[in-house]
This record gives C-alpha cells, sequence and structure tokens, in this order.
C-alpha cells in the first residue's frame, strides 16, 4: 500500500441514527482525503455488542448516501484492507495483543469482577481516580500457563509505565503531555476476545493504513494511550484531527437523547441534504473567507483541516433555516415545485393551479415543512377580527376598509377574463380614479380574501389563485363582517 497516500476513515458503532456531531466526523475526514486525491474508507465498529441495533447499518449506509459522502472502500464495496466490519476481524485483534504481551507492553489479568470492584470502591472512597493495580503483572510464566490451561477467564490489558510522561501532538490542539502515573492499564482484549474499543481502533488504523485521524475532543485523553500502543507496536503514528464539541447553547452538547435532531430528522423537517451539509462543515471550521455558501466540490477544493477551531461551535437552528432558505432560492421553479408538491396534496383539499403557489412560495420557503402554514387559508377562510382591516402603515381604518371593498367589488364582478393581469390592471385603475394610496384598497383587499395578516403574495396573487367567485364571496363576506362588528 502507497504510504504517501492520504488515508481516512469514518468508523461508526451501528446505533440507529446519524448524529449530526458524527455527520460532522464523516464530512471532515472526506475532505481531508478528497482534498489530497485521497481514500475515503467506511469501517464498522460493532465490537460492542450491546450496543448493536437491527438495521442500523443501513441508516449508515443510506446517510452516506444521502449527503454525497461517497466511500471508496467499505463492507458493502469490499477493497485491499477488509473486512471491514471489526467483529469480522475479532482473530487478528487476538493475535495483535498476544504479540503485545510477548514484548512485555501488556499482560494477562484474571482479576474478579468483585476484585476489580472493591478497587473501585477504594478509590471512590479515597477520592482517587480509579486506576488497575497491575496485581497481575506480578504473575509468573508458570502460574499464567496453568491458569490459562485451566480455562479461567481473563482480559489482556495494556502495560503502562508508572512514571514519566507520554506526549502527542495534535494538529489542532498542539502539543499535549500526560504524566503516566494517570495513565490506566486499560483493557485491549476482553474476556470474550472481542477487542475494546481503544484496542481495534489502532489495530485497524494501521493495518488499514489511515494516515489521518479525525475525532471528536472528547478523545484527546485517550491519544497518550493510543500513541503508546503505535510505539509499542513499533508503528508510524498518523495524524491526529480532533474536532471540537458541537454544542445546542453555552452548557449542553448536542445530544439526540435530548432531543436534537439527527440528519435523518433535519431532512424530514424539510431542510435540504445539501444545505444541512453546508452548514455542518461550518461546525467548527470556517475557510478564513467571508463566504458561507459552499457545494461539497467547493468544499473539496478549499478544505484545509489546519483551520479547525479548537472552540464549541454552536448548532444555531436560525441560522441553518436562512441557509436552507438560500439553498431553496437557487433551484429551479421547476425543482422547486416538485419538491414543493407533495406538501400541496397534504395541506390542499381542492383544485388549484400549484405552478402560481410555487411561484409564490419559491422565493419566501425556508424550509420545506413551512408550507402547509402558509396555504392554510386558500381551502377555507379562516375565522378573522376585523381589527386586521387597521393598519397603520397602510394608512386603512373600519371607514375607508369599508368604502373601498365596496368600490372593488363592482370592479372585479365586471371582469370577463380572471387573470392576474386583468386584477392588476382593474384594481390600479381604481387606485388612481379614487386618488388614494395603494395600500388603502389593497390591504382591505388582501385581508378579505385570506383573512391573514402575513401571506405569500399579496392581494392580486391571492385573487388569482382563489378565482373570481371565491374572490367575490370572500370580499362580500368582508363587507358584511366590517358593517355588522362596528
Amino acid at each position: 500500500m502507497n504510504h504517501d497516500r492520504v488515508r481516512t476513515r469514518y468508523a461508526p458503532s451501528p446505533t440507529g441514527y446519524m448524529h449530526v456531531g458524527n455527520l460532522r466526523t464523516a464530512l471532515y475526514a472526506y475532505l481531508i482525503a478528497k482534498h489530497d486525491g485521497g481514500d475515503f474508507i467506511l469501517r464498522i465498529e460493532d465490537t460492542d455488542q450491546g450496543r448493536y441495533v437491527e438495521g442500523a447499518v443501513d441508516v449508515i449506509y443510506n446517510a452516506l448516501r444521502l449527503s454525497g459522502l461517497i466511500h471508496d472502500e467499505g463492507p458493502d464495496i469490499g477493497g485491499p484492507v477488509g473486512p471491514y466490519v471489526q467483529s469480522e476481524r475479532k482473530p487478528l485483534y487476538k493475535e495483535y495483543a498476544e504479540k503485545l504481551v510477548e514484548k512485555g507492553e501488556a499482560y494477562y489479568c484474571f482479576c474478579t469482577e468483585e476484585r476489580l470492584e472493591a478497587l473501585r470502591s477504594q478509590a471512590e472512597a479515597l477520592k482517587t481516580p480509579y486506576k488497575y493495580d497491575k496485581h497481575c503483572l506480578g504473575l509468573s510464566t508458570e502460574e499464567i500457563k496453568e491458569k490459562l490451561s485451566n480455562g479461567e477467564p481473563y482480559v489482556i490489558r495494556q502495560n503502562n509505565p508508572k512514571t514519566g510522561v507520554t506526549t502527542f501532538d495534535d494538529d489542532i490542539y498542539g502539543s499535549i503531555s500526560v504524566d503516566n502515573a494517570e495513565l490506566d492499564d486499560m483493557i485491549l482484549l476482553k474476556s470474550d476476545g472481542m477487542p475494546t474499543y481503544n484496542f481495534a481502533n489502532v489495530v485497524d488504523d494501521h493495518l488499514m493504513g489511515i494516515t489521518h485521524v479525525v475525532r471528536g475532543s472528547e478523545y484527546l485523553s485517550s491519544s497518550p494511550k493510543y500513541n503508546r500502543l503505535y510505539e509499542a507496536f513499533g508503528w508510524n503514528i498518523p495524524v491526529y484531527v480532533h474536532c471540537p464539541p458541537i454544542m445546542r447553547d453555552a452548557h449542553n452538547k448536542l445530544s439526540k437523547r435530548k432531543g436534537d435532531a439527527s440528519f435523518e430528522d433535519l431532512l424530514e423537517k424539510g431542510f435540504l441534504k445539501e444545505a444541512v451539509m453546508n452548514y455542518i462543515a461550518l461546525l467548527g471550521w470556517n475557510p478564513g473567507t467571508d463566504q458561507e455558501i459552499f457545494s461539497l466540490k467547493e468544499l473539496i477544493e478549499i478544505f484545509d483541516y489546519r483551520k479547525i477551531n479548537k472552540a464549541p461551535a454552536m448548532f444555531d437552528m436560525e441560522k441553518l433555516k436562512w441557509m436552507n432558505g438560500e439553498y431553496i432560492r437557487k433551484l429551479s421553479l421547476d425543482e422547486f415545485h416538485e419538491m414543493a408538491m407533495p406538501y400541496y396534496k397534504e395541506t390542499l383539499k381542492k383544485e388549484y393551479d400549484y405552478k402560481k403557489i410555487s411561484e409564490l412560495l419559491h422565493t419566501r420557503t425556508e424550509i420545506m415543512t413551512d408550507i402547509p402554514s402558509q396555504l392554510d387559508f386558500f381551502d377555507e377562510l379562516p375565522e378573522y377580527s376585523i381589527e386586521m382591516y387597521v393598519h397603520k402603515k397602510m394608512k386603512t381604518d373600519y371607514a375607508i376598509s369599508i368604502a373601498n371593498l365596496e368600490k372593488a367589488l363592482p370592479v372585479l364582478k365586471a371582469l370577463e377574463v380572471w387573470n392576474l393581469d386583468n386584477i392588476r390592471d382593474s384594481i390600479t385603475k381604481l387606485i388612481e380614479e379614487l386618488g388614494v394610496k395603494n395600500g388603502q384598497v389593497l390591504w382591505p383587499i388582501r385581508t378579505a380574501v385570506s383573512g391573514k395578516s402575513f401571506t405569500p403574495g399579496g392581494a392580486y396573487e391571492i385573487a388569482d389563485i382563489l378565482g373570481k367567485d371565491e374572490t367575490i364571496r370572500r370580499i362580500e363576506i368582508g363587507i358584511e363582517k366590517l358593517k355588522n362588528e362596528q
């Protein structure tokens, strides 16, 4: 394998959904590889069988496909360094753990759960961090042989030094040193023969030729232990790229448990996948310019992982909505119309010229799920209060509203061909004849035909879509409402 080639991996656990933080890790790993013309690998980390969720691997494939992060090697497509599912690599881990035992860098531990529990309670009582006490490191070769041949359950632990310092370099956080006295002799191989996440990661990353390891900053504190493993094997240490946490507010990280949206949830809420990916790219990284809208192709070109920030990133739903609105406006009218149709069908029971509705909504929609609430007045005039006819800026009150609706009514009734241009021309002419401000005629009409103070499109567009009969019926209701309620 060519070791000069950049190789990154995305290694999710199959837990059933694509968390925004996981998706960002995948995106950054993908961008680092593709920026340098390298390989992006998918590996499934399912060594923790207790957390395995049925169908979860499909969720991962689906999310990567939707997000456009196409992997070059993985369980579904194979590749030169498979298998790409950790549970299928089980024999490898035992072999490598035993190599470390031979080198004195790891040892067999036969301690019972009771003994470990006692150590934990003791640490708690003393208020010191729990650490395994190297009890089994002192076993003689004969004792180990005997216990193994008796079939006693064991784990294999990393043998970390008690003195000295371990230093590692992170490309984002700089050089970080840890006192070896703080390092626990972590378990590498569990009693069921499965590796721990920490051990499998190191072995797999090495065997798969991974050059850059992208992960969350919560793994910073484990990195010295990883480095000791690389050094124990005599392997090259990869470039570490730790990403800052994504926060929902100043004190809480984004979390599915707290009801924060996953990638799938965001798509269901009507966000466009391109907008979500663009937004996630900027959670913890920026290009150093004012540009905020990037296609995946542009991101590949400009992505420099050294510009990832250390500071936590805030997930701002308003900012994402704004960005999504920008993406919706970039769609052609036909594309928008096609995406909006299911929402029209769901909201509107009567038949309309849907294309005209799309023309109104295209530039006024931030997320697709906003559409129903913008159209709810078309099928049925909502109950509204006559106070809506009073509008300071439009200079309307009850008297002006009644007078102008009564003057507009015959003009609209007289129209033989009902279309946007004719409606506009006839009302514009009326406004000129009356010598009043536009809003003094248009606001009452808009209020009468929609019953709402905020609508997509104005009086003309709504009247055009509603049709002649319904428009006239609603204006008549408005006049009556005003006369009765004053």
